[in-house]
């Protein structure tokens, strides 16, 4: 079955970095565009980027241009978002996703908290 598995959260101070990683299995990850989505406590869930198939082709929210990168490693079945100059604002839940026939696979998140 799909499973998405993300690891790298923790506790950083504001300006600081994180590399988050999403280990994929149970289906084509080469020819699945993959995507970080982020829950912060009390808003709805957002999409924080997106990369496509090969990884030619990426697209941020607006919070997330100029800070953070996702990339991908399609021979370890792997999406990344390596996150710079971190904001409290950007404290929230992480999930990595897929849309696979219609149907949204999330992983279990991995917690990031920006504070000093």
């Amino acid at each position: 079955q799909v499973q998405l598995v993300e690891s790298g959260g923790g506790l950083v101070q504001p300006g600081g970095s994180l590399r988050l990683s999403c280990a994929a299995s149970g289906f084509a990850f080469s020819t699945s565009a993959m995507s970080w989505y982020r829950q912060a406590p009390g808003k709805e869930r957002e999409l924080v980027a997106w990369i496509s198939t090969r990884g030619s082709g990426t697209n941020y929210a607006d919070s997330a241009k100029g800070r953070f990168t996702i990339s991908r490693d399609n021979a370890k079945n792997t999406v990344y978002l390596q996150m710079n100059s971190l904001k409290s604002e950007d404290t929230a839940m992480y999930y990595c996703s897929t849309l696979l026939y219609s149907l949204r696979y999330w992983g279990q998140g991995t917690q990031v908290t920006v504070s000093s």
